[in-house]
């Protein structure tokens, strides 16, 4: 019997601290095939997946040498940064078995093809994997901001926002054992409560152009599937 999809289309912010592992920056290879796999399973169920992927694992391991750095300087150190991961995730998904493409907002024609709107859409259209690296391609916009604005240009249903957390608690889940995490919020809610879901510029944008955002744990084995059937998994942002 084949699983009735709530979403056909999902952007996928993965952050690129969740590339590390355990390991204090740099990319674990058995941590990015296990997340590779968690995609897998939707691509499986004829889901179309767009990814935006930060930069954190690599540009943060730098960071004290980017100390006193002009900030556009050390914004467009941390694009490169992603477009590194986004090429490792490429390389992670051709060894499982999924077709996928990169598309920069930095032009960098000889590892990654230029951002083009209609480009990545047949792409999805086509059942491909669409990694977008290097942001916004501007500087003083976060990866965060990039999901939201790729999101909403390729018509997805919903931003996913993949976390070491499973979803938004009332307080700290590490610190608090008695947090309790949110099923749904609404997104004045969210600003009422002070959550901090995703940075304020990707947040506003996501309300006022109402689209919902979930967020949940890609270390949960089944978490991603799960928001893609509608199941009780991570935390729903919505109007």
């Amino acid at each position: 019997m084949s699983q009735v999809k709530k979403y056909n289309r999902i952007l996928l912010k993965l952050s690129g601290e969740a590339l590390m592992g355990d390991d204090s920056y740099g990319i674990n290879r058995a941590t990015i095939d296990r997340i590779v796999q968690e995609i897998k399973e939707v691509v499986d169920l004829g889901v179309q997946v767009a990814v935006v992927i930060g930069g954190g694992n690599i540009f943060r391991g730098v960071a004290p040498a980017a100390s006193g750095m002009d900030r556009a300087t050390a914004d467009y150190m941390g694009m490169l940064a992603t477009v590194m991961n986004a090429l490792a995730l490429q390389d992670a998904m051709r060894h499982a078995g999924i077709v996928s493409r990169v598309q920069s907002a930095l032009t960098i024609q000889q590892v990654a093809e230029p951002y083009i709107r209609g480009k990545a859409i047949r792409y999805l259209e086509e059942g491909k994997v669409v990694i977008f690296g290097a942001g916004t391609g501007n500087p003083f916009f976060t990866t965060d901001t990039a999901a939201a604005l790729r999101g909403m240009e390729v018509g997805a249903d919903i931003v996913l926002k993949a976390t070491k957390v499973d979803g938004v608690y009332t307080d700290d889940p590490k610190k608090n054992p008695d947090a309790v995490r949110y099923q749904t919020v609404t997104f004045d809610e969210a600003i009422g409560r002070n959550l901090k879901v995703m940075d304020a510029t990707a947040f506003a944008l996501c309300r006022d152009q109402k689209m919902n955002i979930c967020v949940l744990s890609i270390f949960k084995s089944g978490a991603l599937k799960r928001v893609v059937l509608g199941e009780d998994e991570g935390t729903l942002v919505h109007c």
